[in-house]
């Protein structure tokens, strides 16, 4: 088999399984609905009740836009020592702040 159909049918089986992966880690209508809700409770409470900062940065598009994803999943999954920025694994998994991080970089649902 010649290497770049080999190379391409590597790449697509990576791709397919990664995101098989996440269509699996992708939380349910009502988890969605309980994330949103403690997005705005609880993350509001210092970021701000829409989002545009606070006691702690903005949580907008444009604000998290440079920031990498990985980044800010292991910031709200683990915490910020030191700061204000309490960790949530006790109250979502990881696959859940994925989830905010990308709702929130696209704009976070009402």
């Amino acid at each position: 088999m010649p290497f770049p159909l080999v190379f391409a049918l590597l790449l697509w089986s990576t791709t397919a399984y990664a995101q098989a992966v996440l269509e699996l880690a992708a939380p349910s209508p009502e988890r969605r609905r309980e994330l949103v809700h403690l997005v705005r409770q609880d993350c509001g409470s210092c970021h701000g009740m829409t989002l545009q900062g606070g006691l702690g940065p903005p949580l907008t598009p444009a604000a998290l836009r440079d920031r990498p994803v990985d980044s800010m999943v292991a910031t709200i999954y683990g915490g910020r020592p030191g700061t204000p920025m309490p960790p949530w694994h006790r109250f979502l998994s990881e696959a859940e702040a994925r989830w905010i991080v990308e709702q929130l970089r696209a704009g976070f649902p009402q």
